[in-house]
């Protein structure tokens, strides 16, 4: 199941880089394309304006060769200077009028009539009527988009050329020069994006696998921790279905007094045990109530400490309270008293016969401590990243004979961090085990 989680997030990711990609893509080739056809056109319009000096000369030399009646009476008054761009076409004209017979004529061009389709009349004439460059995308004569700007060029000595008459420069260019940088473009991009998917992919799993990593893990933890609870409340039932056949046998024996104390024994247990994991199912979910209000700190651990008073002298262990008048703290006195309750419960359980346990405590700059410090092995170094683990197995800190559930130490820790503290575990410098709950202070 992990696995197939880990295959749609990684398929989310790079289907998510690739929506992206394209929007980005489809973006940039339209504005690509729409600055390169801008381009285009200032182009176009340089090259024509930058020829209106020199067509003026040509239309008065055009006008003087005129006849009475209207018509050329040479060839074209001159050569016109050629564009310099094998794929730009120029063409000066005089559009169609009544000064010249309805008729447009060329005054000179960089290219034959018939190049790009130049000239175009159309465009010509409507850029003398609007007294501005016009710009539109026509067929040529093969069929392609060809792009013409008309430039109207007025003479500025006489206003206006005589006659009347205005000339047009005309400058073409095929459209297919735009649409070749456009494809350019798409060429370069689509092996960028397609390498960039393949990018995506591989980060896609390297990525799933970190995210899964405490999915697995929770997996794996939620899986041990059913397996030991099921050993844990399976021993206990074994033992008391033994003990309730040995009373079925022979109810009135004298002697089923004590395999009666040993069945309440076991319930005991197993009530304790389903207490402890009802416990830990509430934190997991969130719904263990937990108040957060001040309470000294001192006061509650000199309470649990009394607690421990009797069952620390039958133990041979004397119980010492090192501990400020005043702790004042914020979170949850009852559940701050169970896990005094479990750390000094532990102490008591491992700490030899003539040991001592100390409860201490300090007042930090936003925090308060408290501290229970036994004199016994201590805690191997191998055990203390896992000492909080629920049902964590180590011979030296956890077996049926000392009658614990091997939760204590778990929930203790999980109640601290619920009030905004934390429980830490390590070694006395002296020796024997050190635990240190720590909450927030009074502010």
């Amino acid at each position: 199941m992990i696995e197939r989680i880990r295959r749609r997030l990684t398929l989310g990711y790079v289907g998510i880089f690739a929506l992206i990609l394209l929007l980005v893509g489809a973006v940039g080739v339209a504005s690509f394309s729409q600055t390169v056809a801008s381009q285009q056109d200032e182009l176009l319009e340089k090259k024509a304006q930058g020829d209106a000096d020199f067509v003026v000369g040509l239309l008065e030399r055009y006008q003087q060769e005129r006849d009475p009646g209207g018509r050329h009476q040479g060839g074209p008054p001159g050569p016109f200077r050629s564009s310099t761009d094998s794929d730009i076409g120029m063409v000066a004209l005089v559009p169609p009028g009544e000064a010249n017979g309805g008729e447009g004529t060329v005054l000179d061009s960089t290219f034959s009539a018939s190049s790009f389709g130049l000239p175009f009349e159309e465009p010509a004439r409507r850029a003398v009527e609007r007294g501005e460059t016009t710009k539109k995308t026509l067929e040529g004569p093969a069929g392609e988009e060809v792009r013409v700007v008309s430039v109207p060029v007025v003479d500025p000595r006489g206003g206006a050329s005589p006659g009347g008459e205005v000339a047009v420069v005309q400058a073409a260019q095929p459209r297919q020069v735009v649409w070749d940088m456009v494809r350019n473009l798409v060429l370069v991009l689509v092996p960028v994006g397609l390498g960039g998917l393949l990018l995506a992919g591989v980060g896609g799993l390297y990525m799933s696998h970190r995210a899964m990593e405490p999915v697995r893990d929770s997996f794996q933890r939620q899986r041990t921790f059913i397996a030991d609870a099921s050993h844990e409340l399976k021993t206990p039932l074994a033992l008391v279905k033994v003990n309730a056949e040995v009373l079925q046998r022979d109810p009135t024996d004298p002697e089923n007094e004590e395999v009666i104390e040993e069945q309440l024994s076991e319930i005991d247990r197993m009530n304790a045990l389903l207490s402890d994991l009802l416990t830990l199912a509430r934190l997991d979910a969130g719904r263990l109530d937990v108040e957060d209000k001040p309470f000294d700190l001192s006061a509650i651990a000199a309470e649990a400490a009394g607690r421990f008073l009797t069952r620390a002298a039958e133990e041979g262990v004397r119980l010492e309270v090192e501990i400020p008048d005043e702790l004042p703290v914020h979170g949850d006195p009852e559940k701050t008293a169970q896990i005094l309750a479990a750390l000094l419960d532990n102490a008591v359980r491992y700490t030899p016969k003539g040991g001592s346990i100390t409860v201490s405590g300090r007042l930090l700059d936003d925090r308060a401590e408290a501290s229970v410090t036994d004199s016994g092995p201590g805690i191997p170094p191998g055990n203390l990243p896992h000492l909080f683990d629920r049902f964590y197995r180590a011979e030296e800190a956890r077996t049926r004979a000392s009658g614990g559930t091997g939760l204590g130490l778990s929930i203790a820790r999980d109640l601290a961090r619920a009030q905004g503290g934390d429980l830490l575990a390590g070694n006395a410098p002296g020796g024997g085990a050190s635990f240190t709950l720590k909450l927030l202070g009074e502010s």
